[in-house]
């Protein structure tokens, strides 16, 4: 690994720490969108190793956005978020099999909806209710640690 290499892990490791776990999901989401926008665009120009790896690295994120979900605390969003992170998961298999943008772009769609929402979470004013000095109240990770490894080329 050269050295620049190690200076930008230890920079993006450096903003994972940093950061609340409302904005870690927010830049999870960031990531997903991101590997479906580049899976997009390789359907479009016909590569098959890029549109794997990239459809790949968007069902990674989102198995670990749904594996953070706490069900029996969550209660109804979390149930949501659930379905919502399965549909998606099977939407991208369909992108992948079909080789079509279609189900990709219905993907992105949801992915950019749920994501605005957490930003406004993560951005929200301090007040009795900041999302910053709450105690952790799922369905948002409680394990930050665990996000690390999908951030990976997330960031």
């Amino acid at each position: 690994m050269s050295y620049a290499n190690r200076g930008l892990n230890a920079y993006k490791q450096q903003q994972v720490q940093s950061r609340s776990p409302l904005e870690l999901v927010v830049m999870l989401y960031d990531g997903a969108l991101r590997f479906a926008g580049e899976a997009r665009e390789a359907i479009e120009r016909g590569d098959i190793a890029a549109r794997r790896d990239k459809l790949d690295r968007t069902l990674a994120i989102i198995t670990e956005l749904q594996s953070t979900l706490n069900l029996e605390e969550g209660g109804e969003v979390a149930a949501n978020l659930a379905g919502l992170y399965d549909f998606m998961s099977r939407r991208l298999l369909d992108a992948a099999i079909q080789n079509s943008v279609e189900p990709l772009d219905e993907v992105r769609g949801l992915l950019e909806t749920i994501r605005d929402a957490w930003r406004t979470l993560a951005t929200a004013p301090a007040g009795p209710h900041d999302p910053a000095t709450a105690q952790p109240v799922p369905p948002y990770p409680t394990t930050p640690a665990t996000t690390t490894a999908s951030m990976q080329g997330a960031a």
